[in-house]
């Protein structure tokens, strides 16, 4: 039997429980992977509290689509994966759980010095940042303004950026400067005043913006400072963003990724493996609960807490 998180209805973190159901099997281009760390992602709040729009629910709902763990199974037609192999996957349906089938092309080799709990990280936030700043362009000569630059996207974002030869503000709470300035970034406080702070930091003048906050803050902000809008983009306010006249990948846009960020998204877990494996890569860490408090891991997820959030069957 397989343990894993799901809900019947929508609404807050108590809607999430325990269920258990038939053990899972690889089928041809699948394999079966034993959890060690599921990451908890905003996106699955999201769709939880049906803030982001979703099928009806008609059988309990699992959640979550990144980790990592060990292969248990491995389906016909799959090459360069034997039992044993310790893994990163994505896009699983159903990763709070101890056991999940991904299908064979989500699934990577997990190098010996990086953890469980960072593989998990990787998934939706590496995708996101890594195609956002592919698909600005970002790189040598750009300055790039990345707002909540302190949470998953936001690091990963400042860290692409700065590996790209871009010089990156980014914003936070004071609180986490110090973590901003370890990526490379110049933090500055959000809040009012911050285009001038951010004139300040940069007064070479911002050339690119991304928006991974969501408020009418940074899009304001960005706004101002950028004059070129196409180089502005939401990874949160995509429903915003056409009136706007900036960019928006996913985060509630009606414009679906092209083919070409949909290949930049996959790209990316490989990429990050490797240069996690060459200490290039910094992934933070934050708290880890028990597969069974997954709601308390949603709680913690609303009330902000610092560095990746993981669940451990």
């Amino acid at each position: 039997m397989t343990r894993a998180i799901a809900y019947t209805e929508f609404g807050g973190p108590e809607v999430l429980h325990e269920i258990t159901a038939p053990g899972a099997v690889a089928r041809e281009g699948e394999l079966l992977i034993r959890v060690e760390a599921a990451g908890v992602n905003p996106i699955d709040a999201k769709l939880r509290a049906g803030l982001r729009p979703s099928a009806a629910i008609v059988e309990p709902r699992r959640v979550g689509a990144d980790g990592a763990g060990v292969v248990s199974a491995v389906g016909e037609g799959v090459d360069g994966f034997r039992v044993g192999d310790s893994v990163v996957f994505g896009g699983a349906h159903g990763a709070y759980a101890d056991e999940v089938v991904v299908r064979a092309a989500h699934v990577h080799a997990r190098p010996a010095n990086v953890s469980a709990a960072e593989g998990a990280a990787l998934g939706i936030p590496v995708g996101t940042a890594y195609q956002t700043v592919r698909s600005l362009a970002v790189g040598a000569g750009d300055t790039l303004l990345v707002h909540g630059g302190s949470g998953a996207v936001g690091q990963a974002i400042v860290q692409f950026a700065v590996l790209w030869g871009a010089t990156v503000v980014a914003t936070a709470s004071p609180a986490r400067f110090d973590r901003l300035r370890e990526l490379g970034a110049v933090p500055v406080a959000y809040g009012d005043g911050l285009a001038d702070r951010v004139r300040e930091a940069a007064p070479q003048g911002v050339t690119v913006a991304i928006d991974a906050a969501g408020s009418d803050e940074a899009l304001d902000t960005s706004l101002e400072l950028v004059a070129d809008r196409e180089r502005i983009a939401t990874i949160v306010r995509g429903a915003d963003a056409g009136g706007l006249g900036i960019r928006a990948f996913s985060g509630g846009s009606p414009e679906p990724l092209t083919a070409q960020q949909q290949t930049w998204r996959a790209e990316a877990v490989p990429v990050v493996l490797a240069l996690l494996a060459a200490g290039a890569f910094s992934v933070e860490l934050g708290p880890e609960f028990p597969l069974a408090e997954a709601a308390a891991a949603h709680r913690a997820l609303a009330e902000g807490a610092n560095g990746k959030i993981t669940l451990v069957p």
